[in-house]
């Protein structure tokens, strides 16, 4: 698991190797993470938006930009977790993931980033 607290949002990601398949004649290694959201600040954030960006081993990068996170704009309050798991597939078996999420602090009205840490992607034969 890694970790990262910016603004007092702690993001934390678990990442697993879920198999490989075939689109295409090619071959893909899918790979799934659960991201935890944590409002440890005095105030309640909206998530309104989020960018990706998906690294693989040959030198392929992925940006995902778009509205909120699975469908979804959570609202947190103080001490409130939102908890989320979505997938990628890359075309190597090595490979990264980092981020971040554009939130609004209803108190003052401002938006802010929050980061996320960078995560590995890697299929388990491979560190062996």
């Amino acid at each position: 698991m890694v970790q990262q607290v910016t603004n007092g949002i702690k993001i934390s990601v678990i990442s697993k190797f879920e198999g490989t398949s075939y689109r295409d004649d090619r071959l893909y290694y899918a790979f799934s993470y659960q991201v935890t959201i944590e409002n440890q600040s005095n105030d309640t954030v909206q998530l309104l938006e989020r960018q990706w960006k998906i690294y693989d081993s040959l030198n392929h990068i992925e940006i995902i930009e778009g509205s909120g996170v699975i469908g979804q704009k959570p609202i947190l309050k103080p001490t409130q977790k939102h908890i989320y798991q979505s997938h990628c597939l890359l075309t190597s078996p090595i490979g990264a993931m980092k981020g971040f999420y554009t939130m609004v602090n209803f108190s003052t009205s401002k938006t802010f980033k929050v980061y996320i840490p960078t995560f590995q992607l890697m299929v388990p034969s491979i560190s062996n």
